[in-house]
């Protein structure tokens, strides 16, 4: 992987847009990226990785602090990384999630965070993804690294440098797991745990089971045989039966052994139960012999008694049977005896119907000259043709209410048609004025609308007034506090000064003395090269060089205070300058002032703005109607001409019915009474003539009947239709004599049957006694039954042993088998996971183990050059204590004291050399793990101000082998050796209004 260019803007430190080409040091092979401290050289690494991850490590998850203070609301924030790969040349881009103004409505809004990756095909960039989360599948694909990957192998960050180093093996073992993806090889140890856990749960299980089913036949065994289970608790048992103390086994085999037993006692039961069935049977015949025939006795002792009782009933049966001869042959005279009285019944009827119709006719009051069935007919006729004619009038009188009502109907429509043309005439005439009136008011309320712009702008200079109003004068106060701060650290300093200027004096002054106490006799001076030393000096006033070398640290001390002090005053000072420049000479009360009047102004031009809107909305509207009320005028003055023609019509229609119905009703209050009592008239007279027709039909019927009557009792028996009258019987009656005397009939042969039949039977007169019988058959059918339950008893206890057994001798197989499959589960469950070996080492450490050493015997082959074959690292892969992961300790090997030591007691510039070779080692190792993709740019933000000459010499060399194949390493720092040593170079710099530019040499 090669990064070709990174563009930043709006991002950290960098407000304008930012643009560094990586592919110009191609040449070099090697840049630096310089700068003051806290100028921004970390945020070109930030960027980088939050264009190809999203997301920067020295901020975590804290995306929305990525967008530059510097920027203004509606100033963008977007990272464009250009970089290739074996798949090609890409470019993505991406922008965190910020604040921004609304577009409407005025306010701020959350412009949300975007992502856009696109590919370089025939000269042209073509995308391939413009969602986060398809970015963020692409890049995986195409990048093949993780961002931790990436922070450890590409972009060394900064405050992550040494941390693989120094980690303990906990830390270590989270770190190498996140860069290798070993977290599967734990899912398979917990899932061979799990099964474990299950194998050795469903073992035991099967293990209760087959217990408790040897259990279960030891008791059944022993409720069967009682006497053998005294026996075993005493420990007299014999050989093959079930005692405590043997295994599962043998008690599996005992109560096989008892089973067979139990099916010969069932055996001998089931013959029991057949010979009790065979005695049973035997009894039951006899008994039913004995049953049939007292049945049979008293079976003929009552066909004696009903025989006796029919004999004594014949008398009776023989007048029953001549009453229903007569009845029988007064039949044929019943119909014509019906018949005649029937007649004579409704010939009085019609007479009756004749009399009331008269009377009806008579009261009605009508005039017809021939008051037969067929005159009465013809004058009903004539008065029903005069009396249709009558029908339309009566309609118009029933409906002189409605014609009424629908003329006052059309006379308010009239009056409803007038008034409405009357008011859209109004309406009409004032449009246009309202119309008028509108556009007045609007023109009005533009010159406050036009403004709104400019209000804006007012409104936004008043606000940096004011905010740079307050920024000022708390420069101010910051300014006074920082001038005092730096006069006291210039008294110090000159006081400082002070005193190292005398403490020098005086150890001036005292020389002669310092020398002269160490004189000794007979040794030469070492001023004079005398032996004798007859007036030493006197040292009254010793200094000596740690007080002059005290007092000039506290000089340093003192001069760097002051510098400091000074240097942050005028550093406030030039905040305040530009606060005061920004601020326009304003005191934060004018400035509050401004900002009020300006927003005023600005609330003027909005709700002017929105009152035209609503005004054209409201002139829109008018000028519809105006359109829309001609088309109203139309209709209107169509509807109260239509109005007004209906009224007419319904007066000359009321006016034509009036005359009409007086024509009609003649003498009567109305046409409906004059129908009314025509009906009734026409009514009496058809009922005269149909109750003429009627008894005229009644009397040729009566003498019809009469005639039948006497010629079927010529024919019959009897002398009068009274004789045949009480010799008739009802029908049902009849019926119940016919059957009373078949039955007798019947009954008597049937009695005669049976009797001879059990008379033939020669059965004792004495009644027969069962008792004896009786007896012995119940005793034979309780003992069957008996033997029967027995018998079933014996049969239900062979089955369940035999079933317990069978299933105790399965569960026990199949236990055999699945105790093996544990075994060797357990152990390598055990084995996965490190309890079965001495390290403690589970499978997941194993592995990070085995990476480790190839990491650390890369790492050694350039730290054995950077440290002039000094240090070596090694990897240990002894027993770790307190739980912590063993085979993941680090440690370092000192050629100089042939010892190892931990890392942490490396100095900071022998730490920086290892960690960098460490790091360089891994950076290899996750490379190949990763595909062996190609990494040709590197970078590394760390450590070398910790170095002396020396050692960082040792460094650059390390650096300038990195760049051999084509790579290029960009390295971070603001040593000034590295600067010089480094031509090729990217700066970094702080403007005085705060945001950073970079530039490029």
């Amino acid at each position: 992987m090669r990064l070709h260019r990174l563009e930043v803007e709006g991002f950290g430190p960098f407000r304008e847009r930012q643009r560094v080409d990586f592919d110009a040091f191609a040449a070099d092979g090697i840049f630096l990226i310089a700068g003051r401290t806290g100028a921004g050289k970390s945020s070109i690494l930030d960027a980088v990785c939050f264009g190809l991850y999203g997301g920067v490590p020295r901020y975590g998850t804290a995306e929305k602090r990525l967008r530059s203070d510097h920027s203004e609301p509606g100033e963008p924030s977007q990272v464009v990384v250009e970089f290739s790969t074996t798949a090609g040349r890409f470019r993505v881009t991406r922008s965190p999630e910020y604040l921004r103004p609304a577009k409407r409505g005025g306010g701020l809004t959350t412009e949300k965070a975007a992502a856009e990756l696109e590919q370089l095909r025939d000269g042209e960039w073509q995308g391939i993804a413009s969602r986060a989360v398809d970015v963020a599948n692409e890049l995986d694909a195409i990048l093949q690294l993780t961002q931790e990957q990436f922070l450890q192998v590409i972009l060394l960050a900064q405050n992550r440098f040494a941390d693989f180093l120094l980690a303990d093996s906990k830390d270590r073992q989270r770190l190498l797991r996140r860069l290798f993806g070993t977290v599967r090889f734990e899912d398979f140890q917990n899932r061979l745990d799990e099964r474990r856990r299950a194998s050795e749960q469903a073992l035991s299980g099967r293990n209760a089971t087959v217990l408790a089913r040897v259990e279960e036949g030891e008791r059944l065994v022993a409720a069967e045989f009682p006497e053998e289970s005294e026996a075993d608790a005493t420990g007299t048992a014999s050989t093959g039966e079930l005692g405590p103390a043997q295994t599962t086994a043998q008690r599996i085999d005992a109560l096989q052994h008892a089973v067979a037993r139990l099916r010969y006692r069932a055996e001998r039961r089931a013959a029991e139960r057949d010979d009790a069935e065979l005695r049973q049977q035997a009894a039951d015949a006899a008994l039913t012999v004995l049953r049939e025939d007292r049945q049979a006795q008293i079976e003929r002792d009552r066909a004696r008694v009903a025989l006796r009782v029919l004999d004594e009933e014949s008398g009776e049966i023989s007048q029953l049977r001549e009453l229903l001869d007569r009845a029988r042959a007064a039949e044929a005279v019943r119909a014509p005896i019906d018949a005649a009285r029937t007649a004579e019944q409704r010939r009085a009827q019609a007479h009756a119907q004749v009399d009331d119709a008269r009377a009806r006719w008579i009261a009605s009051a009508g005039q017809c000259a021939d008051v037969t069935a067929v005159g009465l007919r013809t004058w009903a006729r004539e008065r029903s043709t005069e009396r249709g004619g009558w029908q339309h009038v009566a309609g118009l009188e029933e409906r002189s209410t409605e014609r009424e009502t629908t003329q006052h109907e059309a006379a308010a429509r009239v009056t409803a048609a007038t008034e409405s043309l009357q008011a859209i005439d109004a309406e009409r005439a004032a449009l246009p004025a309202q119309l008028a009136d509108l556009v007045a008011e609007r023109e009005q309320l533009r010159v406050d609308a036009d403004r709104r712009e400019e209000c804006e702008r007012l409104r936004d200079t008043a606000q940096a007034r004011r905010t740079a109003a307050v920024q000022a004068d708390a420069h101010r106060a910051a300014l006074r506090t920082s001038e005092i701060a730096v006069a006291d650290a210039s008294a110090a300093l000159a006081s400082a000064q002070t005193a190292l200027a005398t403490l020098r004096q005086r150890r001036l002054d005292g020389f002669a003395g310092e020398l002269a106490t160490a004189l000794v006799d007979g040794e030469p001076c070492a001023v004079c090269g005398s032996t004798e030393h007859p007036r030493p000096a006197a040292h009254a006033d010793p200094v000596t060089a740690d007080d002059v070398a005290d007092a000039e640290e506290v000089r340093d001390t003192a001069a760097a205070v002051e510098r400091d002090a000074t240097a942050t005053a005028a550093a406030i000072r030039a905040e305040l300058a530009v606060a005061e420049a920004r601020a326009e000479e304003r005191t934060p009360a004018a400035a509050d002032a401004d900002l009020l009047a300006a927003e005023d102004a600005l609330a003027r031009a909005v709700d002017a703005q929105e009152k035209i809107v609503a005004l054209d909305l409201r002139a829109d509207e008018l000028r519809a109607r105006v359109e829309a009320i001609a088309t109203e005028h139309t209709a209107a003055s169509a509807a109260l001409a239509t109005a007004r023609e209906a009224f007419a019509t319904a007066e000359k229609a009321a006016a034509e019915a009036c005359a009409l119905i007086a024509e009609t009703r003649g003498d009567f209050d109305s046409v409906a009474e004059r129908m009314a009592h025509v009906s009734v008239q026409i009514d009496a007279a058809l009922a005269l003539a149909d109750a003429i027709d009627e008894h005229r039909a009644r009397d040729e019927n009566h003498t019809e009947a009469q005639t039948v009557l006497r010629d079927a009792l010529a024919d019959s028996a009897f002398a009068d239709a009274t004789q045949a009258e009480a010799a008739l019987l009802p029908r049902e009656t009849q019926a119940a004599h016919e059957r009373r005397i078949t039955a007798h009939s019947v009954q008597r042969e049937k009695e005669r049957e049976i009797l001879l039949q059990l008379e033939l039977r020669i059965l004792p007169e004495e009644p027969i006694d069962l008792t004896a019988e009786e007896t012995a058959a119940a005793d034979a059918r309780t003992a069957w039954m008996q033997a029967v339950t027995a018998a079933q008893q014996a049969a239900l206890r062979v089955e369940q042993l035999h079933e317990t057994t069978e299933s105790a001798a399965r569960e026990y197989a199949l236990s055999a088998t699945q105790t093996a499959q544990h075994e060797v589960l357990s152990a390598l469950a055990a084995t996965i996971k490190g309890t079965g070996n001495q390290r403690k080492m589970d499978l997941e450490t194993f592995v990070l183990a085995a990476e480790l050493e190839e990491i650390v015997t890369a790492a050694n082959v350039r730290l054995h050059d950077m440290s002039a074959g000094r240090y070596q690292l090694q990897h240990s892969d002894e027993r770790a204590s307190r739980n912590a992961a063993s085979g993941l300790r680090i440690a370092v090997y000192d050629a100089f004291t042939g010892q190892s030591r931990p890392p942490q007691s490396l100095s900071g510039g022998e730490t920086f050399l290892s960690s960098l070779a460490l790091a360089l080692g891994l950076a290899e190792v996750v490379t190949a793990r990763a595909g062996g993709i190609q990494l040709d740019t590197l970078f590394i933000d760390e450590g070398f101000g910790s170095l002396d000459a020396d050692t960082l010499e040792v460094a650059m060399r390390t650096l300038d082998e990195l760049r051999q194949g084509g790579r290029t390493v960009g390295v971070i720092s603001h040593v000034e050796a590295m600067q010089e040593a480094i031509p090729a170079q990217i700066t970094v710099r702080a403007m005085s209004q705060g945001p950073s530019v970079i530039d490029a040499a």
